[in-house]
């Protein structure tokens, strides 16, 4: 396996200005939280397994390939069908988990099964995502770590080929992906888990649903009736064929294009029936001032010729903030976007980030506790700052399409979760091939 840490040169890049409407059909790469999911349940399953139109970003490739180290056997070579069979999990190894919160922690579970010590690390910025509360929870169901003096970054996970398992407490207010990978390899704990939350609200309470919703299509009994509550019982989980539909969240930039030029954007190969927010996401374009209709194998989104500022509560679909800021700055309104201060902790900080990138351009953003303040202003072209999170990229690249000059300081940041990115962008906007 390549370093897929390396150091890499940064790839500046001019976003393009639209200078029509948009009108675009666009077929977008899998989902990285279904794949994700899929790639861990199938190593923990009783038999193989296989993703169809997985997403292969360096998130999911990171995953495979930290599955891989402890010995499952997962190929990736068909990019449209990976094959996954478990065999007992081991180590020694080491997991590199880059810069991806979602390898960070639903490895260590899995690593407690595994039959020897198992290193994990990543990024130098990972070291500062949070990751304590997991390993707490892990510790008290019987899981030997050793960890950085922050509880997080870089750990040892002493397997001992076995997790206790129980009930455990944690405070999961900074991430659902603690909850979610406690929850994944549970079946295969001893006595399964219950995992109660103690704290403010469970962030992104979608992706825990699509969690519950994932263990119970591979056979684990799942109880989450009561509030902050979830239990899996101990069992065998079955191998299965995976679907995986593309990704909502990368799909937003594309939807935003339609509503900052008036045009229409259609993904193709949308389910009827999705494991992720698409409802919310609906709702929330339609308040912006988009007609957001849903087909039988397709979701478009089209412009009304205004983009209107809002005031939401993101908690749910946290991923949106920095395209749906990008439209507030573009918007005809004063917007109010709250309910995410665990983003904070995400990439980079992204409130921060995000304030400090668009009063770079102009616009009048004011970082709150738990969002944002923007107040549209004339804006201006100028360099915009990535931070090396995909995010920050889309968001630059939604604010080109009105305001010449904007150039990226680092777009090959998108290959974290979509390494067509800048080919798909462009030729969107302008028909060309996305080298800027």
């Amino acid at each position: 396996m390549p370093n897929l840490t390396a150091v890499r040169p940064l790839e500046p890049w001019t976003a393009p200005t639209a200078t029509d409407p948009v009108a675009s059909t666009v077929r977008l790469p899998g989902s990285k939280s279904l794949t994700a999911r899929a790639l861990v349940l199938s190593a923990v399953a009783d038999g193989p397994s296989t993703l169809r139109h997985p997403l292969r970003a360096r998130d999911t490739e990171l995953m495979a390939a930290g599955l891989r180290a402890m010995g499952t056997d997962v190929s990736t070579v068909d990019d449209e069908r990976w094959l996954v069979r478990p065999r007992p999990l081991r180590g020694p190894a080491h997991l590199d988990v880059g810069l991806s919160g979602t390898v960070m922690r639903f490895l260590p579970p899995i690593a407690g099964l595994a039959d020897g010590p198992v290193t994990v690390d990543g990024d130098p910025h990972a070291r500062l995502r949070p990751l304590g509360p997991l390993v707490g929870a892990l510790r008290s169901i019987g899981v030997r770590i050793d960890a950085a003096e922050t509880g997080g970054l870089p750990l040892t996970v002493r397997g001992a080929g076995e997790v206790r398992g129980g009930e455990v407490v944690i405070d999961a207010s900074a991430s659902s992906q603690f909850v979610s990978g406690l929850l994944l390899g549970a079946a295969r704990f001893t006595h399964g888990i219950v995992v109660r939350h103690d704290g403010p609200p469970v962030p992104s309470a979608p992706h825990l649903r699509m969690t519950v919703q994932m263990l119970r299509a591979a056979g684990a009994t799942v109880d989450d009736a009561t509030p902050d509550e979830w239990a899996v019982e101990p069992g065998r989980l079955s191998a299965r064929d995976w679907e995986i539909e593309p990704d909502l969240s990368g799909a937003v930039p594309f939807f935003a294009a339609a509503l900052v030029t008036g045009g229409a954007v259609t993904l193709h190969g949308w389910p009827h029936r999705s494991l992720q927010p698409v409802d919310t996401l609906r709702e929330l374009l339609a308040r912006m001032g988009a007609e957001v209709s849903l087909g039988t194998d397709s979701l478009t989104v089209r412009g009304t010729g205004a983009v209107h500022g809002i005031d939401a509560d993101l908690s749910d679909v946290s991923e949106l903030t920095p395209v749906l800021a990008a439209l507030a700055a573009l918007a005809d309104a004063p917007s109010r976007l709250r309910g995410v201060a665990h983003i904070r902790g995400h990439e980079t900080d992204r409130l921060a980030a995000l304030a400090r990138e668009l009063n770079g351009l102009g616009a009048d953003v004011t970082d709150t506790p738990d969002g944002l303040e923007i107040t549209p202003r004339p804006l201006r072209g100028a360099t915009f700052r990535t931070y090396a999170d995909h995010r920050m990229a889309h968001a630059a690249a939604v604010i080109g399409l009105a305001v010449p000059g904007i150039e990226l300081d680092d777009v090959a940041c998108t290959s974290k979760t979509m390494p067509e990115f800048p080919a798909l962008w462009s030729t969107m906007v302008t028909g060309g091939d996305g080298r800027g």
